[in-house]
């Protein structure tokens, strides 16, 4: 009776260890993927800080959503590519090297640059509404009529390139909080043209995401509280010191606002 239940006991705990050594294998295989981080700066980081000097323009940062999702899962291998500035055309000629038939899991954030949103808020914050209104619809008839175009272009590049891998795309925050602590700058006018637009941007970019079979990660919601004007802003404002980190995300609009929907869609 006694060695039956030292048998009984003995065999309970191999299967417990059995358990948790294929726990921890399966647990190990589920994050020894091969990552690939594509795009443009909301995807390298600019605006967060704590830059690669071995990146240079690009200013990938260790603090952008690519590089906290590595540091947190350990993938097999990590390949960060984003580069500020980025277009679609910039993607497929320069980011995609590191894409192959073993790459499981890509991330990507493009589009905004091909629409001239820089441009866009230049033009606003130095000319007349009038003007930067008329700029808005510019850039609201190129996303339209032409992105949609580029969008199927760089898709299709990645899955030539990485048939097997999940790809997500993340889209772009609205701006601006309407009525909120902005006591000067832009009319509010002008603030809900510019959501608007990106609104629109983030539409065209989930249909060309879907018909190509990927997921699209909508930070908007992330941010819904944490734009400028809200007292608690996760974006930059326009800043004459360093007018390139101006209307990107910050440190915690990055590990805030685009790492968790990264997480859910990867």
């Amino acid at each position: 009776m006694k060695l039956s239940r030292l048998a009984a006991l003995s065999s309970s705990l191999l299967l417990g260890a059995v358990l948790a050594l294929t726990g921890a294998a399966t647990a190990n295989a589920a994050t020894a993927v091969d990552y690939v981080a594509l795009g443009d700066s909301y995807s390298s980081g600019v605006g967060s800080g704590s830059y690669d000097s071995a990146s240079g323009d690009c200013k990938r940062s260790t603090k952008a959503y690519p590089a906290l999702w590595a540091a947190a899962n350990s993938p097999a291998s990590f390949s960060f590519a984003a580069c500020s500035g980025a277009r679609t055309g910039d993607v497929k000629a320069n980011q995609l090297g590191p894409l192959n038939s073993s790459t499981d899991l890509v991330s990507i954030s493009i589009g905004g640059n091909d629409a001239g949103f820089a441009d866009v808020m230049t033009t606003c914050v130095l000319n007349s509404e009038a003007t930067c209104l008329s700029r808005i619809a510019t850039a609201r008839s190129y996303v339209e009529s032409t992105l949609p175009g580029n969008l199927d272009s760089v898709y299709t590049a990645i899955h030539a390139k990485a048939p097997s891998a999940r790809v997500v795309v993340l889209g772009y925050p609205r701006f601006y909080k309407i009525g909120g602590s902005c006591a000067v700058g832009l009319s509010d006018k002008v603030r809900t043209a510019i959501n608007s637009a990106a609104d629109l941007l983030n539409s065209t970019t989930a249909k060309r995401a879907a018909d190509h079979g990927f997921a699209f990660a909508d930070v908007a919601g992330k941010f819904t509280g944490h734009e400028i004007c809200s007292g608690s802003a996760w974006l930059h404002s326009v800043n004459w010191l360093n007018i390139g980190e101006s209307y990107h995300p910050t440190a915690a609009g990055q590990s805030g606002g685009y790492l968790p929907v990264f997480n859910a869609g990867a």
